[in-house]
């Protein structure tokens, strides 16, 4: 522990030495990448040096930010999920202090092209459609049987069962397995008591995702699942809904629960897979990054994150404005 911290102090004597040649580095969450990509780019146009932003993935963002300080560690992390616990251990043994900045809300939606119908689905019926294994009503489980959609319910389109979605790393994922995934795991009655008698097998039943060949990981460029949906109508994608909101022209939400994905469903929380959406800064790095915080001034300033801001235009749920208020106390301090 004593050797981890003198690296960071050393590591963070270094920074301030040759911080003003650095510019700022930004990795993270695909879903996030957009409406930060779109902070950077006004910030360099003010006159200030470009930051370089790449997309990482959530889970690999973290890997990158928590692994330690100094002028060769990202100053950001764009993050579709809260920081997990394993995450907040890993960068504080790294001497990283992360500050979580809320930026606005999501909805992680299940897409299909406007070639074909809108679909209304259920979180049960999703769960019966990824899981790698389905609950029996006795207590067994079995390897998932379906391979069309109206095997789960006549209503559901006589299609084979094709999910393009986020991998592992994903922030997307993440938020999909908790929100919707167990949200219909938990419709069979034995697997719901296994979270307080068992939780490790509860999410093993609830978190599976099929390895067959239905779930097909597409990697973190939701824009080649947008792609790849509007050459098979036949297919679903799940992504966020700023990609959703980009390409109506080729792409249509389907409706979760009775609720179809909207910017008022999203920021009511009506919808079932809303979310917040997150970027971390490390506070090692704001008094020698030169930047970073006039960065996160513009990031949380009314014209991007406001009401009426930019992002809100390009697909982000803005903050309601007592909180987005709190957020810019804490922020910048």
């Amino acid at each position: 522990m004593v050797k981890s911290m003198l690296a960071a102090l050393v590591a963070v004597a270094g920074l301030a030495s040759i911080a003003e040649a650095r510019e700022i580095r930004i990795v993270g969450s695909s879903t996030v990448y957009p409406f930060t990509t779109i902070v950077g780019e006004t910030f360099a146009a003010e006159g200030n040096t470009a930051p370089v932003i790449e997309s990482t993935g959530t889970g690999g963002g973290m890997k990158l930010f928590c692994a330690g300080t100094g002028v060769e560690h990202p100053d950001f992390t764009n993050a579709s999920r809260a920081i997990k616990s394993s995450e907040a251990e890993k960068c504080a043994a790294n001497g990283v202090t992360p500050l979580e900045i809320k930026v606005g809300y999501d909805g992680i939606t299940f897409s299909n092209s406007v070639k074909s119908e809108q679909v209304s689905i259920t979180p049960r019926e999703l769960f019966q459609a990824l899981a790698k294994d389905v609950p029996q009503e006795n207590g067994n489980l079995v390897p998932n049987p379906f391979t069309t959609w109206n095997q789960i319910n006549p209503n559901l389109p006589a299609t084979k069962i094709e999910v393009l979605g986020p991998p592992p790393s994903s922030g997307t994922r993440d938020a999909w397995l908790e929100l919707v995934m167990e949200a219909g795991c938990k419709t069979y009655g034995w697997v719901k008591e296994l979270k307080s008698a068992d939780s490790k097998a509860y999410k093993g039943i609830c978190h599976g995702i099929r390895e067959d060949g239905a779930y097909i990981e597409a990697g973190e460029n939701d824009n080649l699942i947008v792609q790849k949906l509007d050459n098979n109508p036949n297919a679903f994608g799940i992504f966020g809904y700023s990609f959703l909101d980009n390409n109506r022209d080729k792409l249509q939400g389907s409706i979760i629960d009775g609720v179809e994905p909207s910017f008022d469903s999203i920021a009511d929380g009506s919808y079932p897979a809303s979310r917040a959406l997150y970027v971390y800064a490390k506070e090692e790095h704001m008094d020698v990054i030169e930047g970073m915080t006039e960065f996160m001034e513009l990031y949380l300033g009314d014209d991007m994150a406001g009401q009426d801001g930019a992002l809100g235009d390009a697909g982000l749920i803005p903050l309601p404005q007592e909180e987005l208020d709190i957020v810019r106390a804490n922020v910048l301090k």
